[in-house]
């Protein structure tokens, strides 16, 4: 977002919106308070006013980035089924468009479990709840039936590691070649979609 934008915005909105940009690029425990103040244009006492503690700044930074992330999902993986017919071929073109992002870097919520699980407990209920709503937007585009929840959970399972897998080695299409031929091993066995 642009500065001027940016200065145009709530002082809450502004620090949040700061705190996403540098939490999912640099890292939780590498942004200080200080320069999200700084970069936010808020002065401390109004920071604090917003965000008591970096603890609260951090589970507003991830229920924001849970909305804003599985909105985009959604959006995409709907776009994407229309485009190809079915889920299992919508999951690499879809997942293509987030890993092909300059700022790509990986699932914030896999990032912060690793990163401060540990100082912070209630971020692996975000993070968990998170995986949940993505594999129940998975499931949305499943036959209902016994095996739909088990199916989205092996889909969701499987996008995981090619997030994971994008942000180790900076290959996006390398992930989505193995992705691609996972799916098309599922979907040889019957895999409903």
């Amino acid at each position: 977002m642009m500065t001027a934008d940016l200065n145009a915005l709530p002082a809450r909105q502004r620090i949040l919106l700061t705190a996403h940009d540098l939490f999912y690029q640099e890292g939780i425990r590498a942004t200080g308070i200080d320069r999200i103040i700084k970069e936010s244009g808020v002065t401390k006492v109004t920071f604090y006013r917003h965000f008591p503690s970096k603890n609260d700044l951090i589970t507003a930074f991830l229920t924001y980035r849970h909305q804003q992330w599985l909105t985009w999902f959604s959006t995409a993986l709907d776009r994407h089924v229309a485009q190809s017919g079915g889920l299992l071929p919508a999951l690499a073109p879809c997942l293509a468009e987030w890993f092909d992002d300059p700022r790509f870097r990986g699932c914030a919520f896999i990032n912060t479990a690793v990163e401060i699980a540990d100082l912070l407990p209630e971020s692996l209920h975000i993070a968990s709840r998170h995986k949940r709503q993505m594999a129940e937007e998975l499931a949305r585009h499943l036959p209902a039936g016994p095996q739909q929840e088990q199916q989205a959970a092996m889909l969701a399972m499987l996008i995981d590691g090619a997030i994971v897998r994008v942000q180790i080695e900076r290959q996006p299409q390398a992930a989505l070649q193995v992705l691609n031929a996972a799916l098309a091993l599922l979907a040889q066995g019957g895999f409903d979609q």
